[in-house]
């Protein structure tokens, strides 16, 4: 992959339809339910127009994206910064874009003011969970021999 490839930049409105696309082939390549491109394009427009919502894209086409979100922590005076979304198109996989975007987000919530930052993934996604890894994030507490994190989660 090409130095051009690997730039990540935040993406603004006029992005959405991109992300939109992105964001619908995340989905749909891991069977879950998606409103389409296009609804989610117009969701992105509106969120984008927030403080606490911000998408970078990487590469030129843009071949991958990651969502960040922020919100007031509890704990500390900063932000708390969750990883919403970290995707790269299949074909595009192990070239170094993946860690381009996790770099780029990392950056991100430093410079939005998050002392720390959150991603759930799932445990047969092994690729990201060693992208994860290899960044310093862990999913155990107190240590290497601390209990297992877990993450649930329930539709209203």
């Amino acid at each position: 992959m090409s130095e051009a490839d690997l730039g990540v930049r935040a993406a603004e409105p006029t992005d959405a339809e991109a992300i939109g696309r992105l964001l619908h082939d995340f989905n749909t390549e891991f069977e879950e339910i998606t409103p389409g491109p296009e609804a989610i394009a117009d969701r992105v427009r509106a969120l984008l127009a927030g403080d606490d919502f911000l998408v970078l894209l990487g590469g030129s086409e843009p071949r991958g994206l990651a969502v960040l979100r922020f919100r007031p922590s509890i704990w500390t005076p900063g932000l708390e910064c969750y990883l919403a979304e970290l995707y790269v198109q299949p074909g595009h996989r192990r070239q170094g874009l993946g860690l381009a975007l996790m770099d780029a987000a990392l950056d991100a919530a430093r410079a939005q003011g998050a002392d720390y930052i959150e991603v759930a993934t799932s445990e047969d996604d092994t690729g990201a969970r060693a992208l994860y890894e290899r960044l310093g994030f862990v999913n155990r507490e107190r240590g290497p021999d601390g209990p297992v994190m877990l993450v649930y989660e329930r539709e209203l």
